[in-house]
């Protein structure tokens, strides 16, 4: 199951994060991440879909 958030992580990283920890504290800073830019949304989403 990781796989594919992982890999939905990298295509949407704020959906990553959702369908890993729901709405909270890390799907709000994701999104900020990736709005800043794309490529640190992605770093973001995965180290938070490994790091549980």
């Amino acid at each position: 199951m990781d796989v594919i958030r992982i890999l939905l992580a990298i295509v949407l990283p704020p959906l990553g994060v959702f369908l890993q920890v729901g709405i909270g504290l890390q799907f709000w800073i994701n999104i900020l991440l990736t709005l800043m830019g794309y490529i640190p949304g992605i770093i973001h989403a995965i180290w938070v879909i490994t790091r549980r």
